[in-house]
């Protein structure tokens, strides 16, 4: 990351990844599972669902609604986030391309509603 000192108070700039900055496991994943909690707390915002109609809605228990819109989204994998999104009314595409690195990277991109 980059240091720059500005007004005497040095900071590093974000990579983007806030998880990769804290130096976490698998922060490309929870940067991915981050950004999917967020679409689905929009979606139950915008529908204007109560934890149980939304747990219901996704065919999952409303405790763990709870704790995702808390950020504990721990117990659940990329895709059954993917499947509340289905649930909620998204469609999710998946573009799988080549990389020029050694390794390739998940990122996940968010299409505003037109």
């Amino acid at each position: 990351m980059k240091k720059r000192i500005v007004d005497g108070i040095e900071f590093e700039q974000s990579s983007g990844n806030v998880f990769a900055d804290l130096g976490l496991p698998d922060a490309d994943k929870l940067q991915i599972k981050s950004g999917l909690v967020g679409e689905i707390s929009n979606a139950i915002r915008k529908l204007e669902l109560t934890q149980e109609q939304a747990a219901r809605r996704m065919g999952i228990v409303q405790p763990k609604v709870s704790g995702m819109l808390r950020g504990d989204f721990s117990g659940l994998s990329e895709r059954k986030l993917m499947d509340c999104l289905n649930r909620l009314g998204y469609d999710i595409e998946i573009h799988v391309r080549p990389t020029g690195h050694p390794v390739g990277h998940l990122k996940l991109a968010i299409a505003q509603a037109g």
